[in-house]
């Protein structure tokens, strides 16, 4: 007969934790985003430069993106205590962050299609004050990109044994950095061409930057929408931990075989795992869980062993 185990999992503050600093910064970056969107755009219509206003009208739906990332924090705070969520609310992060992804790639389109009109009908720039507003423009970002440093990158993973380290991080902070450096790119750009059109009279560098700026957008759009896309489809069983559960079972149960193996993440370094046995002689279901413990990363553990 199959004997389940399964470890007892609640909602607690490992699983629901939501980085208040990140919340805060996220939200101040919003508002900053915002105010500089207005400026942009507005600069762009009056000064008639394709760069500046691809980089307004980039700034605005990244000031949207954020306030999505923002509102993932918020319901998943508010809900982090419902118990409708069988694993915790810390994927409503994550289709924060896939959310945010798609309006990138939008942008991204927008970009190259008024880029590309400008570039057949050209308009008079005035370049002093696109320059000026352009110059502002990145100084903003730069001021935003250090209110979210450091944190897309941080390590939540833990060494064990096999000297595995997990590298996971904030992926709905993730995507709201990617904004603010896709808006400072965009506005690199933008100076690069207003300063060139100024100098050397290329005034088809100004849409030129504008594609340049739209094919940069969509690949880190694309790369954003893999990385929340697999969390969100549990499509993750090529993570280390899959194999490391099934060095385990080979080094401490050898006379057993792993007949089912489901590996999700549950949190932002915390898996859920089910594990499936077959074996000549009784095991104990508890034992394999505690071998499986030197692995903090699984957090949730369920083991079948069925005697054949």
């Amino acid at each position: 007969m199959p004997t389940p185990d399964v470890s007892p999992f609640t909602h607690s503050h490992q699983f629901n934790h939501v980085d208040a600093k990140a919340e805060r910064n996220t939200r101040r970056v919003v508002f900053i985003t915002a105010a500089m969107m207005v400026v942009e755009i507005a600069g762009g219509y009056w000064l008639n430069s394709m760069a500046l206003l691809a980089d307004g009208w980039h700034m605005s739906s990244h000031a949207l993106a954020m306030g999505l990332s923002v509102m993932a924090y918020v319901f998943a705070r508010r809900y982090a205590k419902d118990r409708r969520f069988a694993f915790g609310t810390w994927k409503i992060e994550i289709l924060g962050g896939f959310s945010s992804a798609l309006l990138l790639a939008v942008v991204a389109a927008l970009m190259m299609v008024q880029s590309l009109e400008r570039l057949f009908v050209p308009a008079a720039i005035r370049y002093d004050d696109a320059i000026l507003i352009a110059v502002v423009g990145l100084g903003v970002n730069l001021l935003c990109a250090w209110l979210l440093k450091g944190e897309p990158g941080h390590s939540h993973g833990h060494a064990h044994d096999h000297g595995h380290a997990g590298h996971h991080h904030d992926v709905n902070l993730r995507a709201a950095y990617v904004h603010v450096i896709a808006d400072a790119a965009t506005s690199v750009l933008a100076i690069v061409a207003l300063v060139g059109g100024k100098l050397y009279g290329a005034a088809w560098l100004d849409p030129v930057m504008g594609i340049v700026g739209s094919i940069v957008v969509a690949r880190w759009a694309v790369g954003l929408l893999r990385e929340s896309g697999r969390i969100l489809l549990d499509a993750e069983m090529d993570q280390p931990v899959v194999e490391e559960i099934r060095d385990v079972v080979k080094e401490h149960f050898p006379a057993a075989a792993v007949s089912d193996l489901h590996v999700w993440r549950v949190g932002r370094s915390s898996y859920a795992c089910i594990l499936g046995l077959v074996a000549a002689t009784a095991i104990n279901a508890e034992e394999v869980r505690r071998q499986l413990a030197v692995h903090e990363e699984l957090v949730h553990v369920t083991v079948e062993v069925v005697v054949a």
